[in-house]
């Protein structure tokens, strides 16, 4: 009768520490809120801080916001009409392009500082006009490659300055 007196007595200490018998059932459940918690507490301090990252990189401070409204108008620059025949690779047919553009320009001061290198800016488009096959002009695609060749030389001929862009006002391949 000693040895059942002395079961009684151990089943609650198993019980307490998750030992086996009747505990069994009630240990995993006790681990298992416990890991929840602590992945959810996990995941949660994950979440905030990449929300606040975020936040911080791309929402900023309200002072950021109220720079934003104080940009300038920009200032447009017609250039004079272009006229030359493009390269003809065996084509017996000369064809001729025609581009009026317009300079795109952050402010009134840089069009005094363009204004003496005008020379160098028809230039460059000129020699570059010429060397464009009619080919090279099909589709949204060639002018937008024609676009961006004559913002890059013309923001190399006025070198430390800088256009915002070239537009067109009229193109007519011929």
């Amino acid at each position: 009768m000693a040895a059942k007196a002395n079961a009684p007595e151990k089943e609650p200490d198993e019980n307490v520490a998750g030992g086996e018998g009747g505990g069994e059932q009630g240990a995993p459940k006790s681990r298992f809120p416990l890991r929840l918690v602590a992945m959810a507490a996990g995941g949660l301090v994950l979440a905030g801080g990449l929300g606040i990252g975020a936040y911080m990189m791309f929402g900023g401070t309200h002072e950021s916001h109220a720079a934003a409204p104080a940009a300038k108008p920009a200032v447009f620059v017609d250039l004079p009409e272009v006229l030359v025949n493009l390269s003809n690779t065996g084509s017996d047919r000369t064809q001729y392009l025609k581009v009026k553009v317009v300079l795109e320009l952050a402010d009134q001061q840089l069009m005094q500082q363009i204004q003496p290198v005008m020379p160098r800016i028809m230039d460059t488009f000129q020699t570059y006009l010429r060397e464009l096959r009619p080919t090279d002009l099909d589709g949204s695609a060639g002018l937008y490659r024609l676009k961006e060749e004559l913002t890059w030389r013309v923001n190399t001929a006025i070198a430390p300055n800088k256009v915002n862009a070239v537009l067109f006002k009229e193109i007519i391949v011929q």
